[in-house]
């Protein structure tokens, strides 16, 4: 992977977007950061919608994909969700792609993975790919009309990146964002890998941040509650990656419809803190201070979005 330097910079190659350094992390926007525009987006309270089961939890993230596609015409795009979240949804879809229940929706459907640790090999059992494809099987995959997944070993990281958002915007946007929620120090989390400090704000589409010790520790451990029996070799791997690869706040906000799930408070209970700050916080009125608010704790990026559903289990608001 290409050095990050530490200095504040703004860049734009003709036709690339605007390529921002913070510290040690690279945002890439889609226009002219301006933080006086944070006093104008409206807030939203969020509101957790309590489900009995995991799979209950699969079920209705499938539901909003098959809502889509039908008030929708022409092709779908989604960005899948890694992890415990998403296992469930997966599970059913594989299913339903094996059984030729949906090739209707899987022949119109775009499907972008939306964060990643790098450099690692996407054979490696703790990549994102690795276990889309052990529960959506190759059927999924033959029947949907595209699958980007974000770049983890490419020589150039920064230039397979921009390829890859190009794809998206070919694609016409995110329909659907599959959300998460991760934990963070302090009772802060992040959604994809957009991590507390980073410096991201609301025109960063994507970025490359440098790992921390707790969200590589709770990848390694979602992974492992998932199921998942990795080889030494593998985990020794994933324990020496460096950086995240993650769609930027500006993707969440501009996807039309946001889907969050959180099933795995009970093997990651630091969760539940985290996810009652996002539901309390009251976001301030000036910019200033909002922007800093959203740096500190980027799950409340969410709160900026006026379509969303967030997918819990009861275990989350004890």
């Amino acid at each position: 992977m290409k050095e990050l330097t530490s200095r504040s910079t703004v860049s734009k190659q003709r036709g690339s977007p605007v390529r921002r350094v913070v510290g040690d992390n690279v945002w890439f926007s889609d226009g002219a950061h301006d933080v006086s525009q944070y006093s104008q987006m409206h807030v939203y309270p969020l509101r957790p919608e309590i489900l009995d089961n995991e799979e209950a939890v699969g079920r209705a993230m499938v539901e909003e994909l098959e809502k889509a596609a039908r008030t929708k015409g022409g092709d779908l795009s989604i960005a899948l969700l890694g992890g415990r979240g998403g296992q469930a949804m997966h599970r059913i879809l594989g299913q339903r792609a094996r059984n030729g229940e949906l090739d209707w929706l899987f022949q119109r459907l775009h499907v972008f993975t939306q964060d990643a640790l790098a450099p690692l090999s996407k054979e490696n059992g703790f990549s994102f790919v690795r276990d889309f494809e052990r529960l959506l099987g190759s059927k999924f995959f033959g029947k949907i009309k595209s699958f980007t997944p974000m770049p983890t070993d490419a020589s150039d990281v920064e230039a397979a990146l921009i390829r890859y958002l190009q794809k998206l915007e070919g694609a016409g946007g995110l329909d659907i964002f599959f959300l998460g929620h991760g934990p963070e120090p302090g009772a802060a989390s992040h959604l994809a890998y957009i991590r507390p400090g980073s410096g991201a704000t609301n025109t960063d589409v994507a970025g490359i941040v440098p790992v921390s010790a707790s969200i590589l520790e709770h990848h390694i451990a979602k992974f492992k509650a998932g199921g998942l029996s990795p080889s030494s070799e593998d985990e020794a791997q994933c324990r020496n990656v460096t950086h995240i690869v993650t769609l930027g706040p500006a993707a969440i906000l501009q996807a039309r419809r946001v889907v969050q799930s959180i099933v795995d408070s009970s093997t990651a209970p630091s969760k539940r803190a985290s996810y009652r700050r996002v539901l309390d916080t009251g976001l301030a009125d000036d910019s200033l201070t909002r922007a800093r608010q959203l740096d500190e704790n980027p799950g409340l990026w969410i709160r900026l979005h006026p379509n969303v559903r967030s997918l819990v289990l009861a275990d989350l608001l004890t």
